[in-house]
């Protein structure tokens, strides 16, 4: 149910994103509006994946989800632009969440 909790915080928070993009630096009310109730809900669904789930899991992989999925966002719908040393650093995040999911409690 935490990792639920998680994915939910992760869709929350990629909305959250969109509508802070599309807000224009807090200039359009609604755009910003949904921004901060977003994330509100997304650090609540947050809190609750961290009753069970790790701080450095939990922040790693909502970070790193996020990082992704908001890149990809980015360039399908705001026609943003990517180059390889991006795409490069993105993967080297990846990487690193699951060595931190994989090997984060390895001495506990």
């Amino acid at each position: 149910m935490h990792y639920l909790y998680l994915f939910i915080a992760i869709l929350i928070e990629l909305f959250a994103s969109s509508m802070l993009k599309l807000s224009e630096g807090f200039t359009k009310f609604y755009p910003a509006l949904s921004s901060i109730i977003g994330f509100a809900i997304c650090f609540y669904f947050l809190a609750l994946s961290l009753n069970k789930i790790n701080l450095g899991v939990a922040y790693a992989t909502w970070s790193a989800v996020g990082i992704v999925f908001t890149s990809i966002i980015s360039v399908l719908i705001f026609k943003e632009s990517i180059n390889v040393t991006t795409i490069l650093g993105i993967i080297l995040i990846v990487v690193g969440v699951i060595i931190v999911n994989l090997f984060g409690n390895a001495g506990h």
